[in-house]
């Protein structure tokens, strides 16, 4: 059975790798080398690589890794991206053999204009569009496409492992408690989520469906995220792009 494993890279980024519990691996987003050559110098062998957006804390290792393992490496159409040995857009599957897993490759443009997600095996893989209890910046999106990109993970399977590339769920919980404060469920994973950092562990992979119930940037039209809204913007959101706007936004600046 598949297992994804969170490895700790730089400050807060989290490189995954997709694999049994010894054997063939699959690298998600390596920005630094280091954390998987001391994996495989454990025992796992990294067999593909794919990259979810151009980053250099996702993508810097890339190249050194399919190098040195002589692996392929599947990343968006971005020239930005030079380690690809292979490009994928929506739409696209990626066959890792040695697995015998399929992914498929979900377009999700709003972080930047080209990211990807992967999906496959019960995981989502999904850089830094969206994080546990939160999502990523709009650094190149409009607020309407960046939600259309959420919506499109957040109808995945409820039970489907969200892989995400930071650890920000304890920061994005106070600003969840902010925004939605009246969310008993959203109150019990920031419990657990802290109980884990507690440990050392990591807070990921959260579930879909633990996201589809405490994320406020996939609750937008729960009264409560609404209300908050309302007072913040001193009127009603015009429309949904407009309320996912200004809670990206508000998040921007946010200080609890």
């Amino acid at each position: 059975m598949l297992r994804a494993i969170a490895l700790p890279a730089f400050e807060d980024n989290y490189i995954w790798l997709l694999a049994p519990p010894c054997g063939e691996a699959l690298v998600v987003d390596p920005g630094e080398p280091g954390p998987v050559l001391q994996a495989a110098a454990d025992g796992l062998k990294p067999v593909a690589i794919v990259l979810t957006h151009h980053h250099a804390d996702h993508v810097a290792g890339a190249a050194m890794l399919a190098a040195r393992f002589g692996i392929p490496c599947h990343a968006p159409e971005d020239e930005r991206i030079t380690a690809a040995t292979a490009r994928v857009a929506h739409g696209d599957r990626v066959r890792v053999d040695a697995l015998d897993v399929t992914l498929d490759v979900i377009g999700v443009p709003g972080h930047t204009l080209s990211h990807v997600a992967f999906h496959g095996a019960g995981h989502l893989f999904c850089g830094d569009t969206l994080f546990s209890l939160g999502c990523g910046r709009m650094f190149e999106g409009q607020p309407a496409q960046f939600l259309a990109s959420l919506e499109r993970l957040a109808a995945l399977p409820a039970d489907t492992a969200v892989c995400c590339g930071h650890e920000y769920t304890e920061a994005n919980g106070r600003f969840s408690r902010a925004v939605e404060p009246d969310n008993p469920t959203r109150d019990q994973r920031l419990a657990q989520v802290q109980a884990l950092r507690a440990r050392g562990l990591p807070s990921l992979p959260s579930t879909l469906g633990s996201e589809r119930d405490c994320n406020p940037f996939l609750r937008i039209d729960q009264p409560g995220l609404q209300a908050s809204l309302t007072q913040h913007l001193g009127r009603p959101p015009r429309d949904r792009a407009e309320a996912f706007g200004a809670l990206r936004q508000w998040k921007d600046t946010f200080k609890p």
